[in-house]
Formats: structure tokens, C-alpha cells, sequence
């Protein structure tokens, strides 16, 4: 089998809530907030079939605990931001509220709305620039796209990056996971360290994906969003001075 199960076969429930949330306590307001966009929550979400569990990888913004501006700290703020993930049996999917767990650092415990953990390794460092959303000029990466790459034999995972205020960010960035089975251990949270994959000076790049090509190849193997090979197309929302379009203008070739 070229990839995982159940992969392109998911029914998913209506009406229901049964969503990831972080509650009003955990927004990080004015006057500490300075990134004139939002004040935290958790968006941007990439959901993949892997054996009997739907795995979402998601934006986490909020504070990991609960916000006072008295009490706030900017190092702890960063320590729970970044790209997170959490999943739900698909034996739920038509029932969902309150299903979903978040990964709490060692397995997949911490609630639907609770505390999670960030992916560690796409977090960036302080001295590389790093630090919380809500200054409004620290980088992090944010709005993953995942996929599984039959031709390497693991996951594939796009995102951007933010280095300023309102959401701005040039770059598309790529890392990778070898394992299989997400639910195994703590291999959800093995993702290489982020390598840069496109950056457009001038412009803010947004929702980066892969795609897959409309070749007799891709057709013949079935290729979606989700399941890839060895060559893909990258989608991307660019958001130029005047003008914001969905471009694709690169194919991104993968080698083993």
C-alpha cells in the first residue's frame, strides 16, 4: 500500500460542534496585543486520514494559560504558538463535539479547547527572530498544508511565515515527516526543521498547498491535495501591493 488508510474515503458529520477552540480567556488583548490583526485562537487547519484517527494540523495563537496583562509573558506566550496538531476518531465524525484531543506534549490528552503543545521543531527561535504573535514583530509559522508523498514515503507539510505586523510574510517554507503512523509514539511531532522553500520580496505570501498535477501520471495514480508523488504543483495566496490573486508559478520535484 502506497499510503496510509482510509486517506481519500472520510465522511465527516453536520451541524455539530465539535471544532478546536481556545476561549476568551486565553486572547491576548490591547494594549499588550500590537499585531493589529486578532488577539490569538486557533485557524488555518490541514486534516489527513491516518489509520482510524483524522489528524488536524492548525495555527495555534493564544495564550497557553489563561491572559492577564498583569501576569503575561512573552516568552511563555511564544512557547505555545506556533503549528499544532490534534485528532479525532473517525468513528466520531458524525458525532464530534468534544471528540477532538490536542497533542499535550506526550500524547494526544488535552481537550478539544485545552492546552496543547506546539510542534516543537517549526517553532523559531528567540535568537533567530522568534517570539509571540502578539507583539506584532516577532516571526513564526503559521497555516499548514499536509500530504502524503507516495514517492518519499512520508509526510509533506507547507506553511508560511509571518515577520511583522497585519499577517506580512514573504516566505513558504517545507518540512517533512518519516513515519507512517502518526499515532505511534510521539511521531505526529517528528517534523524536520523548517527549510525555505519560496520567498517574494515585497509580497505577503499566504496558505501555501501542494497540488497535484492533470498529467497521465497523476491521473493514473489517483494524486489529490492529500496523496502525491514525486512531482507537485505549489499554490499560494500572494498578496501584492494592489492586487490579491491565488498564483501558481512553481513546481516543486521531490528527491528521496
Amino acid at each position: 500500500m502506497d499510503e496510509p488508510e482510509h486517506l481519500d474515503h472520510l465522511r465527516v458529520g453536520h451541524g455539530e460542534r465539535g471544532g478546536l477552540e481556545d476561549l476568551q480567556p486565553r486572547l491576548v488583548l490591547a494594549p499588550v496585543n500590537r499585531n493589529y490583526t486578532f488577539p490569538g485562537g486557533v485557524g488555518d487547519p490541514s486534516a489527513v486520514a491516518c489509520g482510524e484517527h483524522l489528524y488536524v494540523f492548525y495555527g495555534e495563537y493564544g495564550y497557553p494559560g489563561e491572559y492577564a496583562p498583569g501576569t503575561w509573558n512573552g516568552e511563555v506566550e511564544a512557547a505555545g504558538q506556533c503549528i499544532s496538531v490534534a485528532r479525532i476518531a473517525l468513528a466520531d465524525l458524525d458525532s464530534p463535539t468534544g471528540a477532538a484531543r490536542r497533542w499535550d506534549g506526550r500524547a494526544f490528552a488535552a481537550p478539544h479547547d485545552g492546552v496543547g503543545a506546539p510542534i516543537a521543531t517549526l517553532q523559531i527561535p528567540a535568537q533567530d527572530g522568534g517570539g509571540p504573535v502578539s507583539a506584532g514583530d516577532r516571526s513564526f509559522h503559521w497555516g499548514p498544508s499536509v500530504s502524503w508523498n507516495a514517492h518519499l514515503q512520508g509526510w509533506v507539510m507547507t506553511f508560511g511565515g509571518v515577520d511583522s505586523e497585519f499577517w506580512a510574510g514573504d516566505s513558504v517554507w517545507l518540512s517533512l515527516n518519516p513515519h507512517r503512523d502518526l499515532g505511534a509514539g510521539a511521531n505526529s511531532q517528528d517534523w524536520s526543521p523548517p527549510q525555505l522553500l519560496l520567498r517574494k520580496p515585497g509580497h505577503t505570501l499566504w496558505y501555501p498547498s501542494l497540488q497535484p498535477l492533470d498529467g497521465p501520471d497523476g491521473v493514473a495514480e489517483r494524486h489529490t491535495s492529500v496523496k502525491l508523488g514525486r512531482r507537485a504543483r505549489l499554490w499560494v495566496k500572494d498578496l501584492g501591493p494592489s492586487v490579491h490573486r491565488y498564483l501558481s508559478e512553481h513546481i516543486v520535484e521531490f528527491h528521496r
